[in-house]
């Protein structure tokens, strides 16, 4: 009989350098967890492995310089707009520092009251008196600042005001506020987005109007003087690793996710679940920031954890149709009802209040909480009973 159902284990394993035989080095830090700690694998176990040491074996990192000779390369060096930029010393700033690098001049326009993962420019209670339209009103630095003092820009966790902040990373750089992409076209035909989710919408609208556009999933998309690259996202993903070069996000996850598989299933007999994860798509309810600053939450996967789940909403029963029942009589109806449910719930209210979202965002949501993002030393993570229910032998 079951007692436990979805269990998280963080597993230890070494730092991870270039070159390392990462599949070898997951699966013997999984197996030596499991012997010395007493649990068994089975079949549709997850295992997790944080990007950043996919990355890291892979050597996937770049230079400022060689980032500012994509953009000079693309762009030809003279004015550059720069779009909605998130708020983020580890994510973006660096990547100003090599924008300001490829041109003569940066002019940066910021979103506001908040940046597209939510991090505020200004308090959001000073916003909210000043009459600002977000959707209709622009300003320069000059007239944002008339309204708006050092006082209300500090970040309320990192203490930051992040305008002065990305403006001292370049002697070029000018700084404007607006929530319409267009507005930078006062400037500059020439624009880079730096937008993670919204990014097509935004190039659609500055194409629309005639500008040159590129986005930062299109900055390294091949390797540049020796550099790291990712075809698919670029610069989108990435974060610092000095304080003159960034890690990229991987590429080629796919052939890692589907060799570390093949590699378990030698090892174990067990047909285990891999994905490759990255920032955990959840909000912060305080400070209502979005976590999700890398483009996707997991870019490869096997096939086992491919679409949504199709769950039953278990109270909805308990308090309708077996509101006369309670103990092992409601545990029976219960089991028994689930076992016999539809392949595809889609529609019905049976279940109401479990929305459907990709197994693989809330599998890795789950995965980054567990890992963390800082000295845990956990950059592996062992999930065990997902696919099992209260019906489950």
């Amino acid at each position: 009989m079951k007692y436990t159902g979805v269990t998280a284990r963080g597993i230890l394993a070494p730092i991870f350098r270039e070159g390392d035989d990462l599949a070898g080095i997951v699966t013997q830090s999984v197996l030596g967890a499991a012997e010395k700690e007493g649990f068994l694998l089975n079949d549709g176990d997850i295992i997790g492995v944080t990007e950043a040491v996919v990355a890291r074996t892979q050597g996937n990192y770049a230079t400022c310089a060689q980032i500012a000779a994509d953009i000079r390369a693309k762009f030809g060096g003279e004015t550059l707009g720069v779009v909605f930029p998130i708020m983020s010393r580890n994510r973006f700033a660096i990547l100003l520092k090599a924008i300001a690098m490829a041109a003569g001049k940066i002019y940066l326009q910021f979103s506001f009251p908040a940046d597209e993962v939510g991090n505020l420019l200004v308090d959001r209670d000073r916003f909210d008196q000043s009459n600002i339209n977000p959707y209709s009103d622009h300003m320069t630095e000059k007239e944002f600042r008339n309204i708006f003092d050092y006082s209300a820009t500090r970040h309320r966790f990192t203490g930051i005001d992040y305008i002065e902040y990305y403006k001292q990373l370049g002697d070029n750089i000018e700084v404007v506020f607006s929530n319409d992409p267009t507005y930078i076209l006062k400037w500059t035909n020439d624009v880079l987005t730096c937008d993670i989710h919204t990014r097509k919408r935004t190039q659609r609208l500055l194409r629309e109007k005639g500008a040159r556009v590129y986005g930062l999933d299109q900055i390294l998309t091949e390797p540049v003087g020796g550099s790291g690259f990712n075809p698919q996202f670029g610069l989108l993903g990435s974060n610092k690793a000095a304080e003159d070069r960034v890690k990229l996000f991987p590429r080629e996850t796919q052939p890692f996710v589907d060799s570390l598989a093949a590699r378990l299933l030698r090892e174990t007999g067990k047909r285990i679940e891999v994905l490759v994860y990255g920032d955990g798509c959840f909000k912060d309810p305080v400070g209502g920031i979005w976590e999700l600053a890398d483009p996707v939450v997991a870019p490869a996967y096997t096939p086992g954890l491919s679409g949504t789940p199709n769950e039953l909403k278990m109270k909805y029963f308990a308090d309708n149709e077996f509101k006369g029942l309670s103990g092992e009589s409601l545990a029976q109806a219960m089991r028994n009802r689930i076992k016999a449910k539809d392949q595809n719930l889609v529609g019905q209210m049976d279940s109401q209040g479990t929305t459907p979202r990709r197994i693989t965002d809330l599998v890795g949501s789950l995965c980054d909480l567990v890992s963390g993002s800082g000295d845990r030393g956990t950059p592996i993570v062992l999930i065990q009973g997902y696919f099992t229910n209260f019906a489950s032998e």
